[in-house]
């Protein structure tokens, strides 16, 4: 971590990153699965498959990873509609732990670094997975995808909120589990970045920053 010394604030993702569960994991995808099977009149094998198709074309159109939101745009939905049924749909409640050792990581990093959320789940879902897993009132701020209806990663959205929790490039780590979508444009243009991928890897960040 080149930059630690420069470090004032952290901005986290949160699916995948503050939380990691596959079976939630599964069960947005069966959501999306299920917006594209109405949006197309198919059956949900059908979808599934178009679904996966299409992300796999556009990864290797791109050269990064597609995020479901993407995916389901480019196959003629919306990013609005796609979280209404998100919202209707998913009940993280059934599948996520509490755990208090990610609890007291962050209230021992809030003790010396701002800490901001900015993720591309909805405001809604965003709220209830932040207070079962007891973080809430943890951050300063709080980014989700309907506060613009874009998602990461972009480049514009990016620049809007280090303007807002008013951070330069060298004083915001951001902390995500993909790499394309959550770390990749903060790196390029200057932020220091890490990747977490499990609560292990999360609960290593204190160290990390205090190195």
């Amino acid at each position: 971590m080149p930059m630690a010394r420069s470090i004032r604030g952290i901005v986290f993702d949160l699916d995948g990153t503050l939380y990691v569960s596959d079976s939630f994991s599964a069960t947005i995808k069966d959501a999306a699965v299920a917006y594209i099977a109405g949006l197309r009149s198919l059956d949900t094998g059908e979808a599934c498959q178009l679904l996966n198709t299409t992300r796999s074309r556009m990864a290797r159109q791109a050269g990064t990873a597609q995020t479901l939101s993407a995916v389901c745009v480019e196959l003629g939905g919306t990013v609005r509609d796609l979280h209404a049924c998100f919202q209707a749909q998913l009940h993280p409640e059934a599948h996520l732990i509490k755990d208090q050792r990610v609890i007291t990581l962050l209230e021992n990093l809030g003790r010396n670094f701002e800490l901001h959320l900015f993720t591309n789940n909805n405001r809604a879902l965003t709220t209830r997975i932040v207070d079962f897993l007891g973080l809430g009132g943890l951050f300063q701020t709080v980014y989700t995808i309907d506060d613009t209806w874009k998602g990461k990663p972009d480049l514009e959205l990016l620049e809007r909120v280090l303007a807002e929790i008013r951070l330069t490039p060298e004083e915001a780590i951001f902390v995500g589990d993909r790499y394309d979508v959550d770390l990749r444009l903060p790196e390029q243009i200057g932020c220091p970045v890490y990747l977490s991928q499990s609560i292990e890897q999360l609960l290593r960040l204190e160290d990390v920053l205090q190195k």
